[in-house]
């Protein structure tokens, strides 16, 4: 498996303020995914795809390697992950494997990123995704109508105790690994053959808005 890894870190974030480089444990933020793609023992290289020149100045300065400026059709608030991948993927081409890292998650470790690889071999499959437990049951979900008429999310439901219901799992946004060939041919990280690989809830913070850079640095200081 040779692996390209990219870390996604386009300017103008809107929640928080240069979000990408905002201090995080006294690094920016960036580095602490830049520093647990680089001691992988599986990722062959590291590169960032940013539009954002103050960003690519500092994840060099951490050793990620920027081969290009992106776009900025590709840096907008619309922009689609798989967009940018894809690009990456015309501009540096040479490998098999893919995986993307987004700098929001920072407590995702070197470990997770080996385990996630080492989950694709066993169970022999072109791609993996981290995901996390969740504590809601969608079994409890429902939509409300415009008479205030609720519907359940499922088709099927079961109304019993919270003990006897089946255990879920989310997207924690971490990590996105596929097959190059995979991917081009579904456009996404996710089909039907895609394992995951599960991450503890602590370390699963994805930083969207300041309550969470603060939860994910409270977690991070308890550790260090």
């Amino acid at each position: 498996m040779k692996i390209l890894a990219i870390i996604p870190a386009r300017g103008g974030s809107k929640g928080i303020k240069k979000k990408n480089i905002k201090d995080f444990g006294g690094y920016p933020l960036i580095y602490w995914t830049i520093q647990a793609a680089k001691s992988s023992k599986y990722i062959h290289k590291t590169i960032i795809s940013s539009d954002d020149p103050e960003i690519i100045k500092t994840a060099k300065k951490f050793g990620c390697e920027a081969p290009f400026i992106r776009d900025a059709k590709l840096a907008q608030d619309s922009s689609l992950a798989i967009d940018v991948t894809l690009d990456v993927i015309n501009r540096v081409p040479g490998y098999d494997w893919i995986m993307l890292l987004q700098p929001t998650s920072p407590l995702r470790s070197e470990i997770d990123i080996d385990k996630a690889v080492e989950t694709c071999i066993e169970f022999n499959s072109t791609s993996c995704v981290s995901i996390s437990p969740v504590s809601e049951k969608p079994d409890w979900f429902f939509t409300l109508g415009n008479n205030q008429n609720i519907k359940s999310l499922l088709k099927n439901p079961r109304f019993v105790r919270r003990q006897e219901l089946s255990d879920y799992y989310k997207l924690n946004g971490a990590i996105y690994l596929s097959n190059v060939e995979t991917l081009k041919k579904y456009r996404s990280f996710v089909n039907h053959e895609t394992v995951g690989y599960v991450m503890p809830k602590n370390r699963s913070i994805d930083i969207d808005d300041e309550r969470d850079f603060d939860q994910a640095l409270s977690y991070f200081r308890s550790i260090k």
